[in-house]
């Protein structure tokens, strides 16, 4: 792969590539695709949807928004120290094709910041709930009527290619979702393969699957227009875009070191295994002097948190430069804090969140209840739609049919659209609508 494709300036949806000297010059191509995300409904959606702890009521615990936000913060760090690297190395790029680190930095920022925007209500546990659903419960019954791949992205539906959908899909008789330049869209594209076969090798790409059969095509066009090398000869399977390792490794370094300061706020975590594990990350940098000076937990942990993501930042910006050629080529495989020296800090930490928080009663106890949600709405919404188009539907189908909006599908002669249709739909929902939904079906809440 070589950056000048990678760096595509074209927008998804338009025909004609733009020129740098078409840009607006107080907000480069790259930063549009910020905004375009941030102002989105679907991104202002993520304010009421779990990240960690389903519904808290308590000010300090993340959102999928505040975590969003935090992550593309971090990437945009992350992209504008590799991009200033980057052109000390390739100076091309900056003398004859314009760029600035600037550029990787706003790339990976608007990446990052999409990063989770196809999520569904209740956080990973409402992507499982979605499967099951498919899997065990009333959608069984649509297994023998999909091909196995239209079946599998139900059955393992996953918030990375819904938020694929999200960026690309045609709204409102405007083509190109939110017409993101390409390169983002690329940097977005964690996992670029379908969703069969599942997890064919041991490659970080192969982990999840990145788009749904309904946007093949658009994956194709923007894997083409980015020049990613074709992993496959049999299955529509690429090299992750370079960016892609950065807004992973954002994502990575925010979810282990904010998930471990939402436990410890939360009092799930003793604060003392803050100062245990992560000052072996901040060994070079922390100040005792500066932590002991400050008076509240909130503000110790705060500093800890500051000093470990910058060491973090800085590790994954070595490793990345390290193995640019391999990154290039597709053969490196694994993300890029698995092979930092703080790895062994890193699982660490993750292990004390998975045992303290993400394992919690609180936690547990709301992803049964949204279990039960999601189940109820995919089956009355899907029942509904399917009634409807075999000419079936029941007084109550009917009803349920005018409670939705207009983009639900239940014309379309694709039994897989109609799902995808109704998933769609339910992935969109925050927590809180999720539920009032789920109590006027149940009757509830008179």
């Amino acid at each position: 792969m070589n950056w000048e494709q990678l760096l595509s300036l074209k927008r998804f949806g338009d025909t004609n590539k733009r020129i740098r000297k078409e840009q607006d010059e107080t907000r480069l191509g790259f930063e549009v695709d910020y905004d375009r995300v941030i102002f989105s409904s679907e991104f202002r959606s993520l304010q009421d949807k779990t990240q960690v702890i389903p519904l808290s009521e308590t000010d300090f615990v993340h959102t999928r928004l505040t975590h969003s936000l935090e992550v593309s913060v971090v990437g945009r760090s992350l992209g504008r120290l590799v991009g200033k690297k980057l052109l000390e190395k390739h100076p091309h790029l900056q003398s004859s094709l314009g760029y600035q680190a600037n550029d990787f930095g706003a790339i990976v920022a608007a990446a990052a910041l999409a990063h989770d925007i196809g999520n569904p209500p209740f956080g990973h546990s409402g992507e499982k709930a979605i499967g099951e659903f498919f899997i065990t419960g009333a959608g069984k019954s649509f297994k023998n009527q999909l091909t196995d791949k239209e079946y599998q992205d139900l059955c393992d539906f996953e918030g990375n290619a819904n938020g694929f959908k999200i960026l690309t899909e045609d709204r409102d008789g405007r083509l190109g979702g939110l017409r993101l330049s390409y390169a983002t869209l690329g940097a977005f594209m964690k996992y670029p393969k379908e969703s069969l076969p599942k997890k064919p090798t041991a490659h970080i790409a192969d982990k999840k699957y990145g788009f749904f059969q309904s946007e093949k095509e658009a994956f194709q066009d923007v894997a083409n227009e980015l020049g990613l090398l074709k992993r496959s000869e049999t299955d529509l399977s690429f090299s992750r875009h370079p960016l892609a390792f950065l807004v992973e490794a954002a994502d990575d370094i925010c979810y282990t070191i904010i998930d471990f300061e939402d436990g410890i706020n939360l009092g799930l975590i003793q604060e003392e295994f803050a100062l245990e594990y992560l000052s072996k990350i901040i060994r070079h940098n922390i100040k005792p002097e500066n932590y002991y000076a400050l008076s509240s937990r909130e503000d110790r942990i705060g500093y800890l948190r500051a000093l470990s993501i910058g060491s973090l930042i800085n590790e994954a910006v070595n490793l990345f430069m390290e193995n640019e050629e391999a990154i290039l080529n597709g053969s490196f495989d694994c993300a890029l804090l698995d092979k930092s020296q703080y790895e062994a800090q890193i699982n660490d930490i993750i292990k004390i969140s998975i045992d303290n928080v993400y394992q919690s009663s609180e936690v547990i106890d709301k992803e049964i209840a949204g279990y039960g949600v999601i189940n109820t709405l995919l089956n009355t919404y899907a029942s509904a739609v399917n009634n409807d188009f075999n000419n079936t539907a029941s007084n109550y189908d009917k009803l349920i049919l005018k409670s939705l909006p207009k983009g639900i599908n239940s014309t379309s002669t694709s039994l897989y659209k109609r799902l995808s249709s109704v998933c769609y739909y339910v992935s969109l929902l925050t927590d809180s609508k999720a539920i009032k939904e789920y109590k006027k079906i149940k009757g509830f809440g008179f």
